[in-house]
């Protein structure tokens, strides 16, 4: 894994500075929700409240999962870091949920209408979730991290929620007693957005805990470097399965089946040699010599 340290590194400090931020966004939503007797900000507050936690898992996965391989973990410790994903993904679900009841429980109630803070504090948010998911998409992405994909993906929806939000104290804020109520279903949005996104996240890394293929170009670039290598008469199989941040790989090729034992290792270490420095997604492959013309 030596040679992906510098990706490793690059979304951990990342998602360092997720953390920082979330909690940076969470106490300025709470207390100028409070401050506002603004239910939407509150729910955002809380929202946020929860992504700190949420980066705090991305973070501790990428740092197990940056573990070299040992007797226990032959493939490395790279899982932790789609658990990670997964596990955030629960918790965004479960937040929603909670920020969506809650929202709903205030309506009927008499109250001031927000006041300016709250508006304040929702077009920050806004601004900063842009610039973070961003940067998390775009680093997630070139990294191949699907952790920092779904803290990315968190990181989305707030954008979303706080429009949900913004437009909801608005309202609030132009006609306190036509449209009160719109405050707080303004965090009932922001709850059934937060549920929806937490799908998303827990079905996109689930995808990777059950050993789900690399997508079909990926697949196709695979043995085409294969089939490119001499002494390669045919590629039989070619599976694999993601560990973290690349993927390692199995292979069934054929060669002529009167080559020697010797021959034809050298031939599964060419291959082996070139799928790694062609395809910087492969960790490592594990070649299959078959005689060509059985099955």
């Amino acid at each position: 894994m030596r040679e992906r340290d510098p990706d490793i590194r690059a979304g951990r400090r990342l998602a360092t500075v997720g953390v920082a931020v979330s909690a940076a966004l969470a106490a300025s939503s709470l207390v100028a929700g409070a401050i506002a007797q603004s239910t939407s900000v509150v729910a955002l507050g809380l929202e946020f409240a929860g992504d700190v936690l949420g980066s705090t898992i991305v973070l501790g996965g990428m740092v197990v999962a940056a573990r070299p391989p040992d007797r226990n973990h032959p493939y490395g410790h790279g899982r932790a870091e789609q658990l990670a994903g997964f596990v955030v993904g629960l918790l965004v679900m479960a937040g929603g949920a909670a920020i969506g009841y809650v929202s709903l429980q205030g309506i009927g109630s008499v109250h001031p209408a927000p006041g300016w803070p709250a508006v304040a504090v929702l077009l920050v948010a806004i601004v900063v979730r842009a610039v973070m998911s961003t940067v998390k998409f775009r680093v997630g992405r070139r990294i191949r991290s699907g952790a920092l994909v779904a803290d990315a993906w968190n990181d989305a929806v707030d954008i979303v929620a706080s429009v949900a939000a913004l437009t909801a104290v608005a309202l609030t804020m132009i006609d306190p007693v036509r449209y009160l109520a719109a405050d707080h279903y303004g965090g009932f949005v922001v709850g059934v957005l937060v549920v929806a996104i937490g799908l998303r996240i827990a079905r996109d890394s689930s995808l990777d805990l059950v050993d789900t293929m690399p997508e079909p170009d990926k697949a196709a670039e695979l043995r085409a470097v294969v089939a490119a290598v001499p002494g390669v008469l045919a590629v039989d199989k070619s599976l694999a399965r993601k560990t973290g941040l690349r993927y390692h790989v199995d292979l069934h090729i054929h060669v002529d089946g009167a080559l020697s034992v010797t021959a034809s290792h050298r031939i599964a270490g060419r291959v082996r040699a070139e799928v790694r420095r062609q395809l910087p997604w492969v960790a490592d492959v594990l070649v299959h010599v078959e005689p060509a013309g059985e099955a």
